[in-house]
């Protein structure tokens, strides 16, 4: 952190040094031509034809994300579908009935007092040649645990919808790194 503070404060002070001259340079920049042919070093094996998804989408994810936060063990279920497919940050492959699902997470909620998201960003996307909405979401979650110890993790979500619903999701975290 003291070198970032250390940086910012060399370029304030580099732009302060300026000469008693005024000179006035106008610079004008083309916009990116969003026609042009780019070579990619890759071919996206699943898809890599996305549009904008639908808003509708993004709130039937947020309410199971607001349902886990609050214990809401019913509105959590209401946003999956029949089935659900759940892949855990430790590996852990979930792959069975919802009520199956439910008391899986509910035996886990069940350990702990309370549960904080923080949501950073979400975004919506429909893949147009395999006709499939996604929703992703960015955010930290806050665990305390009966026990008292807390944990805070931050996690990168990508749920798939069919029909409103939630079949799959896969979850990807990022444990905040001890003091040194």
């Amino acid at each position: 952190m003291k070198k970032l503070f250390f940086l910012l404060a060399m370029q304030l002070c580099f732009a302060a040094c300026t000469n008693n001259t005024t000179t006035t340079t106008t610079t004008t920049v083309a916009p990116a031509d969003t026609t042009a042919a780019v070579t990619l070093p890759y071919t996206a094996t699943y898809s890599s034809t996305f549009v904008p998804g639908k808003q509708a989408d993004v709130l039937t994810v947020l309410n199971s994300y607001k349902a886990w936060e609050t214990g809401d063990m019913a509105g959590l279920k209401a946003t999956c579908a029949d089935s659900v497919s759940y892949v855990f940050p430790s590996g852990f492959v979930f792959n069975n009935t919802l009520d199956s699902f439910m008391t899986l997470v509910t035996k886990y909620r069940d350990s702990l007092s309370g549960v904080k998201i923080k949501m950073y960003a979400w975004t919506s996307n429909h893949s147009v040649d395999k006709n499939e909405d996604w929703v992703n979401v960015w955010y930290e979650e806050t665990d305390t645990y009966k026990m008292g110890k807390v944990d805070s993790v931050n996690f990168e979500d990508d749920n798939l919808l069919k029909n409103g619903k939630i079949v799959w999701t896969s979850s990807h975290e990022q444990k905040f790194k001890t003091k040194m």
